[in-house]
């Protein structure tokens, strides 16, 4: 196998239980214990402020009319051509690019050409959101429109932008404003914009899943570092280029961005092949008989779900994902397959030459030397393990545990954890582990 290592992102393939924002199935000894029913006010609150700011935005440019109408035009159009254009099928933090930038070039136009751009907020909002849907109307008809969360948080974060620079830019105030300057200004307008979308972002994921809030915006501004920096690059340096050269500046700076989503995508696909090929190297175990199936797809899934709770970052949450499907690979080198394909149970000695052997095979397959080693230590003393390694030693011995249990094997399976010797299981991670169960029902569904 050809060796590739991909910078591990805190984005991840459509098949991968590290979604962004998203609740994933896991704990329990078949497939999980649920998560609970999020709130339902919780989860209508973001969608809801949107609609009533659409609403009321719409209203107010019926009554007063449109201004400037030519340029509201072609920044509509710019943003719904993002939108035809927006990526499918990958679970990206901004899927359509060109349309966000596009909507934030708007809300921080000052001049067009050299005269001064009249358009206040209600038109902004009103113009993203109209450009937005009739962009997304192909995808609906398809039955892959964006989802409610994506127009949500397009109309809220344009609207920051705009309530925080159009009254003022309108009134003149920005006038003698000019050089390193009216960039300074540009700059930390969007970065204020940036942190209300990651925790626009943010909030939505925690009130669906119930992890801390905190790590996940940590998660979510890591991410921003890299498409939504160059998002909001291209928003501003396209709202300086039309107010010098007027609106032929759009389709030059829209050029870089578009070419830009093409080489993404097909990094995506490449990301996507490499997991998928980790995941067949992972079912080797299943397939020859030495583990369950599904044991290593629920313990990455698993595995997962604490480290979020720990606050571990998106490339620690790859890492340790790669590392739990392929935990158990060293068992391969076994003559006699260990019954079930319960390693916790087998003395220390040969649960270390295991996880040394599952370590070598990792590292021949081209993987992250990162993976390697925690598929090595999880069998070492807890207090000499990296997180991710105690993270797989405590979740693999717990489906384990649970597996084939009847109604109270989890919490069974929980007790045996935490009565168990301190230099065997990490209690931190143990305590993570019983904080994702108790978000779910705490009862497993029969194995398979």
């Amino acid at each position: 196998m050809t060796s590739f290592r991909p910078r591990a992102t805190s984005s991840s393939s459509p098949s991968s239980p590290l979604r962004r924002g998203r609740p994933v199935a896991f704990p329990g000894p078949g497939s999980g214990a649920q998560h609970r029913s999020p709130a339902p006010a919780a989860l209508l609150l973001v969608p809801g402020c949107a609609g009533l700011l659409a609403l009321g935005c719409l209203a107010s440019v019926l009554v007063s009319g449109p201004v400037q109408r030519p340029v509201a035009l072609a920044f509509g159009g710019l943003v719904a051509l993002g939108e035809l254009t927006r990526r499918t099928g990958t679970e990206a933090r901004e899927a359509a690019p060109l349309g966000a930038a596009g909507a934030l070039a708007y809300a921080l136009l000052g001049d067009v050409a050299g005269q001064p751009a009249h358009h206040g907020v209600a038109q902004t909002v009103t113009v993203v959101l109209a450009a937005s849907l009739l962009g997304s109307v192909p995808y609906v008809a398809r039955g892959s429109g964006p989802v409610l969360d994506h127009l949500a948080r397009r109309v809220l974060t344009v609207a920051f932008a705009a309530v925080c620079f159009r009254p003022l830019s309108n009134q003149g105030v920005f006038d003698y404003w000019s050089g390193p300057a009216y960039a300074l200004l540009l700059i930390a307008l969007l970065a204020l914009t940036t942190l209300c979308d990651a925790v626009l972002a943010a909030a939505p994921a925690h009130a669906r899943t119930g992890w801390p809030f905190g790590p996940l915006l940590r998660e979510e501004l890591r991410g921003m570092v890299g498409i939504t920096s160059a998002v909001c690059a291209t928003g501003a340096v396209m709202a300086l280029a039309v107010s010098v050269a007027g609106l032929w500046a759009l389709p030059v700076f829209s050029v870089p961005l578009l070419l830009a989503q093409l080489s993404y995508r097909r990094y995506a696909a490449v990301r996507a092949t490499y997991r998928q090929t980790i995941a067949s190297l992972a079912r080797a175990t299943e397939i020859a008989g030495y583990t369950p199936a599904g044991h290593a797809r629920r313990v990455a899934g698993l595995g997962v779900a604490v480290g979020r709770d720990l606050g571990l970052s998106g490339a620690e949450l790859t890492v340790l994902e790669y590392a739990a499907l392929m935990h158990d690979i060293g068992q391969l080198s076994l003559v006699d397959p260990v019954p079930a394909g319960a390693t916790a149970d087998l003395p220390v000695t040969e649960q270390r030459r295991i996880a040394l052997l599952g370590g070598a095979v990792v590292r021949q397959t081209g993987v992250d030397a990162a993976v390697a080693v925690v598929v090595e230590r999880q069998a070492d003393p807890c207090r000499e393990q990296p997180v991710a390694a105690r993270i797989v030693r405590v979740v693999n011995a717990y489906e384990e545990k649970a597996r084939d249990a009847g109604p109270g094997g989890v919490l069974t399976a929980l007790e045996e954890l935490r009565l168990a010797t301190a230099g065997d299981y990490a209690p931190e991670v143990v305590e993570a582990l019983a904080r994702v169960l108790s978000r779910g029902s705490l009862t497993g569904p029969s194995a398979g």
